[in-house]
């Protein structure tokens, strides 16, 4: 066990202790956490800055608001209903479309009764699904229309792609796919799979379920390598500019590609996971040992994309130097 744990940390491979102490506890100040707990606040930042994200059908905050989740879920293309305070995919409800008697058809093709959504949220509000288990607000937004690029190695669902971002500076991205296991989320937690994503190129490398690592999707037996991820240099940007928006100097930036809209971002997450590293097969410790190391604060998005491009060059050589 100690011969593993100094080989990992050789490596630079980060536990959870060195993430929170690190860079949670050092980065995120408290008072900045809510603007990326609470998605309401995050969309309304992304949309001031000029960030595009998934159109916001509207809220219900009480029992009163309910009479209006009709006319939110009647959209064509279906509609997506979440906690504003959720995490981890929990309490997310994929309507796909309204079906004949009035019922409607979930992501995975399963029925749903209008009174059984009005149930899911119901308890919504009553903070089931919430970080903290307070009292939270039900959010639907528009569904994404999945992009085709990602269609061979993903299970229904819309894929997304997850950029850790440190002081502005990306330092690790990860396209995460939805699985039969995930019911058609894209979240690890889940069962999702997890595909490393080179910084540089945008290329996908390799791939991890459940910690354990692996080469094809688990549903349509698919190489999960060699992808290229289109609109990567404007998703780099995008990540970036969440921490101008948020002054949160650790945070996970996930962004769909919506087939219509090009890439849209989804949310940000304050406490990002560490599995990201076994996805790319390398630690993070390296990445965030350069970025906190610079004396001088880098202005522009546009000159941390430069940069974090050279940073990750550097490490990823010193790693296979190593």
């Amino acid at each position: 066990m100690i011969r593993q744990a100094y080989r990992l940390h050789k490596a630079g491979v980060m536990g959870l202790n060195e993430r929170n102490l690190r860079l949670v506890a050092e980065l995120n100040p408290r008072r900045l956490m809510h603007l990326v707990d609470d998605k309401t606040v995050t969309k309304q930042l992304a949309i001031e800055a000029g960030i595009p994200t998934p159109e916001l059908y509207g809220v219900i905050r009480n029992a009163y608001d309910k009479r209006h989740l009709t006319r939110y879920l009647s959209h064509p293309d279906g509609a997506v209903l979440k906690p504003a305070k959720g995490s981890q995919g929990n309490g997310i409800l994929i309507i796909s479309g309204q079906m004949k008697g009035g019922d409607y058809r979930l992501g995975n093709g399963q029925r749903i009764s209008l009174e059984d959504v009005r149930y899911h949220t119901s308890n919504i509000r009553s903070g089931m699904y919430s970080l903290s288990g307070q009292p939270d607000i039900t959010m639907i937004e528009a569904l994404v229309q999945f992009d085709d690029v990602f269609s061979e190695i993903s299970f229904r669902g819309v894929p997304d792609i997850r950029i850790i971002v440190l002081k502005g500076i990306p330092i690790a991205a990860m396209l995460r796919l939805p699985t039969a296991e995930s019911d058609g989320k894209a979240n690890l937690h889940k069962g999702g799979i997890g595909v490393g994503v080179n910084l540089i190129t945008g290329t996908t490398t390799h791939g991890v379920q459940h910690g354990r690592m692996t080469d094809i999707h688990a549903d349509t037996a698919n190489p999960l390598a060699g992808l290229t991820v289109p609109h990567w240099e404007e998703m780099l940007v995008m990540a970036s500019q969440a921490y101008d928006v948020t002054g949160l100097g650790y945070l996970g930036a996930d962004i769909v590609i919506d087939k219509n809209r090009g890439p849209l971002l989804l949310e940000l997450n304050a406490r990002p996971g560490i599995t990201i590293q076994v996805a790319n097969r390398t630690g993070l410790r390296p990445h965030v040992n350069q970025v906190l190391a610079l004396s001088d604060t880098v202005s522009t998005s546009t000159e941390r994309i430069a940069l974090a491009k050279t940073l990750f060059e550097t490490a990823v050589v010193n790693a296979n130097a190593a």
